[in-house]
Parts: C-alpha cells; structure tokens; sequence
C-alpha cells in the first residue's frame, strides 16, 4: 500500500509524513524528490535543459512506481509519499502504474487556507544560514500557488482533501492514519498487472450524428483510448469487444453490427506490451444510447466525442494513426492491415500462382 500525501509547495506534507511513519506500524518514507535527483546527476546536461521540472522526465514518472515496487519488496509497508503531484495526466500514468503492481494507492491533499499558506511560506527557513536562498525558495513555493489553484479542481475529485490549516502535523498525521483505516481515501483504480508476453486487444469506435467518435478518459493512464481492453484466454476478439463495451460503458451491443475495420500490430515501446489491436465499427450511438452509458468509474472518468482532428490532441501518435487508418476504412468499405499505425499493402496471390 502507498499513503500519498500531495498538495502544493509549503503545504506541510514532508512534516506530517514524519509524523506519520511513527504511526502507521512497518512503513517506511519514500521522498520521489530522490529519483529526480539521481536522475539529475545522471542525465546529460542538454536532456535536463529541455526541462524545468524533473516530473517532465519520462524516466522520473517510469522509475518511481518501479522504485516503489521494489521498496515493497524489501520492507511491510505501506511506503508514505510526501509529493507534489499537480498534473493529472502525471497522476493517471504513475498511479496506473502502480496498479499494475497491485499496489492500493491512498491519496490525500493537505488543503489549508491560501492566507495561512502564504504566512507559512513567509516565515519557513528553506535554507538555514542562507538568507538569499532562503528567499529563492519562498518565492518560488508562492509562484507555484496558481498552478495548484488550477489543479484543485480535479484533486478535490481524485483525493480526500484535509484542511490542515489549524492543525498540527502529529494531528495532521492522526487524521490520515484514521482515513487509512476506514479505506476513505483509497483510488478505485483496478487493472490487471502488465502481461508478460504481447496481447491482443479489441476497441470499438462509436459515432453520434456528426460522425464524430467516442473516445474515453482512463484514470490509470495519460492519454484517452477507445473503448475495449485486452482479449482474455481463451476468448474470440469479436467477445472481447462486445464484453469490454459492456463493462466499460454499460452498453449491450448488437454482435451482428460490429464490422472489423483494422487489425494494427503494435510494437513494443519500452515496459510498454506489443501485439495485436483490432479495431471494430460498433456503428451509431443515438441520443437514446448516449443516455444508457453508464462508466465504469475504476477505469473511467469521462467520455466524448470528438472530430479526428480533435483526436490528435488527446491520443498518443500511435494511436491516433491507427484511428485515421480505422475512418478511412469505414468510408471506403476496406479492412485495414497496419503496422505500428502505417498501412501495410498485401499482396494476393494469384490464381495461376497457386496453381
């Protein structure tokens, strides 16, 4: 289990996270800050200058839910997470992670008033004997208050936000420590742990009047995806589709109108699984539909539809490509075979040949 305590710069979370260790029985204190630092002395200089936070480092957001694993390996746990974590997609990739682990993720944010932030900033000594650094730092926790401001609006509906603006970090921790123990503050993130070999995967694509298509918002991943999952052992691709519309979005397709229209294979990308994607035509989704579609809310946030063009600014390239290749399937009436989302003409043999 991992006890992640967020909020913005100044919040107090390293200080009720002490306090929290001496309370929660075997667990042990993970600062993530240690990653980015290793990475920091690790990269080369003109890596680390396309960046200004090392959150923007790919590798920071891959080897924390590694290195958290791997603590969880070694000690009872649960591990207590002192981090500022303000970026939602940054949220869905590493707290997907985790679930993939199996690991429960509890998230709090510590929520004082802005006036009580601010005197707390004002009077903190950051650096002990280094009144100019010291002043850096206070001005940078307060630049860093409207990039919380914006983020509350999805922290108050991932977390168990906590004003502890009159408390002090032992009560801080005594109140986190009784939400752990009644499960108030626990994702709802489930997701089967990474296959060890490369998959096969469905997804149906829906359309409303507009021919726009539905796309939907995981909560365990950055980006948005199509709708479908993995084919289980054991089950034919057609099932997969049909059974995953229905987990994820409440909907009992017609098994007769889905119509394949692109079988993508899918290399691997990193810790990232390859395989086959297969992707169906699940035809229009009317008004009397859209008001059936009932979310799956440990996988799913949201869902829209969107034009192609507006795809490509919420799908990864892949992605995106193979949604192009699926629409122009559609329109010209042709299944198509792909490659990492690049088309692949196949050549038939001919009569003669296989004669």
């Amino acid at each position: 289990m991992i006890v992640w305590v967020n909020g913005t710069f100044g919040a107090g979370k390293t200080s009720a996270c002490r306090e929290l260790v001496e309370l929660l029985p075997g667990s042990v204190l993970f600062d993530p800050e240690q990653v980015g630092f290793g990475l920091r002395r690790m990269l080369p200089a003109d890596r680390l200058a396309t960046v200004s936070d090392f959150q923007d480092l790919p590798a920071w957001r891959r080897l924390v839910p590694e290195t958290a694993a791997a603590l969880l390996g070694e000690v009872p746990g649960p591990l207590v997470v002192p981090m500022t974590l303000l970026r939602e997609d940054y949220r869905d990739e590493i707290f997907g992670d985790l679930a993939s682990h199996g690991i429960a993720v509890h998230h709090f944010v510590l929520d004082p008033e802005e006036t009580i932030l601010r005197d707390r900033i004002a009077h903190r000594e950051e650096c002990p004997g280094d009144p100019a650094a010291s002043e850096r730092v206070r001005r940078w926790c307060l630049d860093h208050l409207p990039r919380y401001r914006a983020a509350r609006r999805w922290l108050v509906e991932d977390a168990r936000m906590i004003d502890n603006g009159a408390l002090t970090p032992r009560e801080t921790a005594q109140r986190i420590a009784e939400l752990i123990r009644v499960g108030a503050a626990r994702c709802p993130i489930v997701q089967t742990p990474d296959p060890t070999g490369d998959t096969v995967a469905s997804a149906v694509l829906l359309f409303d009047e507009q021919d726009r298509v539905l796309l939907v918002d995981p909560v365990y991943k950055p980006d948005w995806d199509f709708p479908g999952g993995v084919v289980e052992r054991g089950e034919a691709p057609t099932d997969a589709a049909l059974r995953e519309t229905a987990e994820e979005l409440g909907l009992r397709l017609d098994p007769a109108a889905l119509r394949l229209l692109a079988v993508d294979w899918e290399p691997r990308t990193g810790p990232r699984r390859g395989g086959l994607r297969l992707v169906y035509d699940g035809g229009l989704l009317d008004a009397q539909g859209r008001q059936n579609v009932l979310l799956q809310a440990e996988e799913l946030r949201g869902w829209r539809f969107v034009t192609l063009d507006e795809a490509a600014d919420l799908l990864p390239l892949s992605r995106y490509r193979r949604l192009a290749a699926a629409l122009d399937a559609r329109r010209c009436g042709e299944l198509r075979y792909l490659e990492a989302g690049a088309r692949v003409a196949l050549g038939l043999a001919s009569t003669a040949d296989a004669a």
